[in-house]
């Protein structure tokens, strides 16, 4: 299938529009016209090679919206017509103990991402959703609920599984004490994912410029945490903290924010930390963890789930050909909305 993006051709340039040839159908493959495709910071730094060298050119984008075009064979679920999404991965083992209990993510085999890896069978590298079509083997498609806009469902797919994921895994719910460091792309969906399952929850920030967004969107407020006094007032306060900060930085103040057994989630930086203070550690039982992502099923769940809650990303719309706007104004600092891109004007005639 003959398609067109737009593209990384070295990790100092500009994005530029990009023709290339996506692979033809198997049997168990659903081609889909991509109608929104959302920008991730993650996006930012591989194409900068900030998480190793890259496969150039390099098509970004996992957060996919788009129609079904055409179907395989051997495909039972999806038919033309369809709105789905497609998420960071397109692929898996489909056998180890962790695809089998539905958590793709952390296949022992090493999962797919939607861009930048070898396809398991043919070896190309995998291209993203800056583009106009996508092929997908059907088990990494994932079914849009009607009730969701699709032009702003597009991060429900990175951003809201996320951060979905560990307040599932660490179950949060009524009654629950949550603290969301930083109210960018992911920061602003966890606050909105949390409130919705029940718990009371606190932005964690550098200042207070933000609270009255933070509050919009169903916070209790900011705890500032510059503010020595008021750290210390908010000792033992939480059950969870949900870490979006995506560089590198210090997690010691955070510890004693939280109560005995409480947990602080990474789920922005990758790489390495600096060194912190693990008196809090142990003298409360406190853990720092990771999560990554969230499977197929888990996904599909967040989508339902917004769905129901009506819960959708702060989303600013633009064209392909503003990727590179949208990529100087991320490299500057986190934004407290998510941009997407609204495929519809980019031809593969161009």
């Amino acid at each position: 299938m003959k398609t067109v993006g737009y593209a990384a051709y070295s990790s100092d340039a500009e994005m530029k529009p990009y023709h290339f040839e996506r692979r033809a159908l198997r049997a168990n493959d659903v081609a889909i016209e991509i109608l929104y495709s959302g920008i991730c910071h993650s996006d930012l730094h591989t194409v900068n090679g900030d998480w190793g060298p890259q496969h150039y050119p390099l098509v970004p984008g996992h957060e996919i919206i788009g129609r079904v075009l055409e179907v395989g064979p051997e495909v039972s679920q999806y038919q033309a017509g369809d709105h789905v999404g497609v998420g960071c991965m397109v692929d898996s083992c489909q056998s180890c103990d962790q695809c089998n209990h539905g958590e793709e993510q952390y296949c022992r085999e090493g999962l797919t991402p939607t861009y930048g890896a070898p396809d398991r069978i043919s070896g190309e590298i995998t291209q993203g959703g800056y583009a106009k079509h996508i092929v997908v083997r059907e088990e990494f498609v994932l079914r849009i609920p009607a009730a969701l806009d699709l032009s702003r469902a597009a991060p429900i797919l990175c951003a809201g599984i996320t951060t979905f994921s560990p307040l599932r895994t660490w179950n949060i719910g009524p009654g629950s004490r949550v603290g969301v460091i930083g109210l960018g792309g992911l920061g602003h969906m966890a606050v909105k994912l949390a409130v919705a399952m029940g718990a009371e929850v606190t932005v964690l920030s550098r200042s207070n410029q933000k609270e009255a967004d933070a509050k919009a969107i169903g916070a209790s407020g900011i705890l500032v945490s510059t503010d020595e006094s008021a750290m210390a007032a908010a000792s033992s306060s939480l059950d969870l903290i949900i870490d979006t900060v995506p560089v590198k930085h210090d997690v010691s103040p955070y510890a004693p924010l939280l109560d005995v057994d409480g947990t602080l989630v990474l789920v922005g930086q990758i790489g390495p930390m600096n060194e912190f203070m693990t008196v809090p550690l142990v003298f409360g039982r406190r853990r720092i963890a990771g999560s990554l992502i969230g499977g197929i099923k888990e996904t599909q769940e967040v989508l339902n789930f917004c769905a129901e809650h009506n819960i959708h990303p702060i989303c600013e719309i633009i064209r392909p050909d503003q990727v590179n706007e949208a990529f100087a104004v991320m490299s500057k600092g986190d934004i407290a909305h998510r941009y997407v891109m609204d495929m519809s004007s980019l031809s593969v005639g161009d």
